[in-house]
């Protein structure tokens, strides 16, 4: 099983490969998966882009902004705690842990967006 590596985790790939099976058969089921994966390409476009109407630049630029200020945060936070000296508190780590989240999330926000836009679930305007 191949795994892909993300910003943040590892996502495993767990399609069916038939090893041993009759070339014809081979086709037939690729053909399957073809509709299969088109179909979800036609619900994604369909659904995001009817949640998501209007996407342009400026949004995009705003949801950077607004994750570049959250890794700011996070990483300020640590060498705030780290200026003492002395271990963190269980306040202070969960301030951190919270400052880290926030950015973590924002980062696969954007890059979702991102992937919807390359994969033309949504157009730029």
């Amino acid at each position: 099983m191949s795994t892909i590596q993300t910003n943040s985790y590892r996502r495993q790939r767990d399609h069916f490969e038939p090893q041993d099976a009759d070339p014809q058969e081979q086709r037939r089921l690729r053909g399957l998966l073809e509709q299969i994966d088109y179909s979800a390409f036609v619900a994604n476009r369909e659904i995001i882009g009817q949640m998501l109407p209007k996407v342009d630049a400026a949004m995009f630029q705003r949801l950077a902004v607004l994750t570049a200020t959250a890794r700011a945060k996070w990483v300020a936070e640590s060498l705030r705690q780290s200026e003492s000296g002395a271990p963190s508190t269980a306040d202070q780590i969960a301030r951190l842990t919270s400052a880290r989240a926030a950015y973590e999330e924002l980062a696969e926000a954007y890059e979702g967006l991102r992937r919807m836009v390359e994969r033309g679930y949504v157009t730029i305007r």
